[in-house]
């Protein structure tokens, strides 16, 4: 699989771009604000529905206009697939493959796959297990239709039972059997998304060690650990014992919705005692692992999109990681630098068939 061509009006800082890409490696170099994130961020969005960076799709608009569309034209097992997506200020989001419209953007998820290499993925390390618990969801959802659906009703049953829980206390009364419902309901759709999420945080876990030593040459041992009190206790359960908690809080504090991810590094919390540089690689092999997880789930090769990496590596990394994923594991690429001649005399190094990309302020030079 990959993306033959691509089309913005109005999208972020570009009034109109159309572009032909490589089957294999794309590479879109010059200076900061010029763009190029912007081009990848489009490519996600023809992907997933949305925008890698800003989930508000109006704030994606360019700036004194009132929509914004993204085109794409795939090329999948030899079978051509044209992805439309448009935005518009007060009106409901229009995605189209061939034409047709979905009636859920969920049917969309999974069919063109991508993976972010981003320097904003240092949120990950950072930020609240929120941000983790998202990358799980997007990862898994993009390989199971059946997962995204349980995750959608499970959040649905929860706000419910949140609101239900503010009602009582608003009102000063309590009603257990009416809690009990909702109870039901999370209990309902917990078990599956937990199960999938220990399977994926396995899998990373098994991958991330290859990668690591791949990109780095360090010895370090990593490892990714899934959490979840679902571990040592059903859902149902879990919600009886700490329902006075809940009433108390007018929240439900206890279920899948506080599952993380734990980042460690010979052992100990990669946050606190992982250098800027092992973090650094850290991610990046976690990126691959999820590319791997899922390729093989989907046993179709993901766009792999690689912003700014020199901002992540040093250049002897950087040449390994691309060398890296070249290779035939890999399907297709796009890479976008600030120094054209850096990232020209990279693919020299590696023989790599290539289109280069020159963006200046809102236009390109092929």
């Amino acid at each position: 699989m990959y993306l033959k061509s691509l089309k913005l009006i109005n999208f972020k800082n570009w009034e109109q771009l159309e572009l032909d890409f490589n089957d294999k490696l794309n590479c879109l170099v010059g200076p900061n604000g010029s763009g190029k994130t912007n081009v990848l961020d489009a490519i996600h969005y023809l992907s997933v529905c949305k925008s890698y960076f800003n989930p508000v799709d109006v704030q994606n608009i360019r700036d004194e206009e009132g929509f914004f569309v993204a085109e794409g034209d795939f090329d999948k097992n030899g079978s051509d697939y044209h992805i439309y997506c448009g935005v518009k200020k007060g009106q409901k989001k229009i995605f189209r493959k061939n034409k047709k419209d979905y009636k859920k953007l969920a049917e969309h998820i999974g069919q063109f796959p991508t993976v972010v290499i981003s320097p904003y993925d240092r949120d990950l390390i950072t930020e609240g297990s929120d941000v983790r618990r998202r990358f799980m969801d997007t990862v898994i959802s993009q390989s199971d239709s059946v997962y995204l659906d349980h995750l959608m009703r499970y959040n649905k049953a929860l706000q419910q039972r949140n609101a239900l829980l503010k009602f009582f206390a608003a009102n000063h009364r309590f009603d257990e059997e009416n809690l009990s419902i909702y109870d039901h309901k999370l209990d309902e759709h917990a078990p599956y998304i937990f199960q999938r999420r220990k399977e994926f945080g396995e899998v990373l876990s098994g991958k991330m060690e290859y990668y690591y030593e791949l990109i780095s040459s360090g010895r370090e041992q990593t490892e990714v650990r899934y959490t979840s009190q679902l571990e040592e206790i059903p859902l149902k359960e879990l919600l009886q014992k700490n329902q006075d908690k809940d009433r108390l809080s007018q929240y439900t504090g206890f279920g899948i919705h506080k599952d993380d991810l734990e980042f460690r590094i010979n052992g100990k919390g990669l946050k606190k005692f992982g250098s800027q540089g092992q973090q650094k690689s850290f991610l990046i092999a976690l990126k691959l692992a999820q590319y791997d997880f899922l390729a093989r789930k989907q046993g179709e090769k993901p766009i792999l999109l690689l912003d700014d990496i020199f901002d992540k590596l040093d250049e002897e990394r950087v040449e390994r990681l691309v060398k890296l994923v070249h290779d035939e594991s890999f399907g297709q690429i796009f890479i976008t630098d600030t120094h054209p001649e850096r990232t020209e005399q990279l693919i020299q190094k590696i023989s790599a068939s290539y289109r280069l990309f020159e963006v200046k302020h809102g236009e390109v030079v092929v």
